[in-house]
């Protein structure tokens, strides 16, 4: 696990107020897990509701986790990602502060710097949103 006290913020290029991840849970070719705690400062938290922006959000520094992480383990600078489309986005329901959120990608097509994900974020055991995304990588 890579705790965000300690590691997470070199992974991704994002910082405070809109980092949407606090530790990379596990990450290889295909999958990539993280974590994330909603709290009630957060600037997309409405009315004690994390909204659309943070789950998409949330989604896409899951994916720049995975990115930071890899490059770090090739000793290279982290590239800055930019979300290219989103595609059959989903929301079933919002998370409140104090969740938990559990989030998943997989690497659905990678070609160049143009990554295809299939995004889901799990709360309480629940699917709770899910997204296709193209992301580009500025490297």
């Amino acid at each position: 696990m890579v705790n965000i006290d300690d590691n997470i913020l070199p992974l991704i290029p994002q910082r405070q107020p809109m980092v949407m991840v606090d530790a990379l849970l596990y990450s290889d070719d295909a999958i990539t897990r993280s974590t994330f705690t909603v709290k009630d400062n957060n600037i997309f938290v409405v009315n004690g509701f994390l909204k659309e922006p943070g789950l998409v959000e949330n989604i896409a520094q899951t994916a720049a986790a995975r990115a930071g992480y890899f490059a770090q383990q090739e000793k290279k600078p982290v590239s800055v990602g930019y979300i290219g489309a989103v595609k059959n986005l989903e929301i079933f329901s919002f998370p409140k502060t104090g969740d938990e959120l559990l989030t998943e990608i997989a690497v659905v097509n990678q070609i160049f710097e143009v990554t295809i994900i299939a995004g889901k974020i799990f709360c309480n055991e629940s699917i709770i949103a899910q997204c296709e995304m193209k992301i580009f990588l500025n490297k």
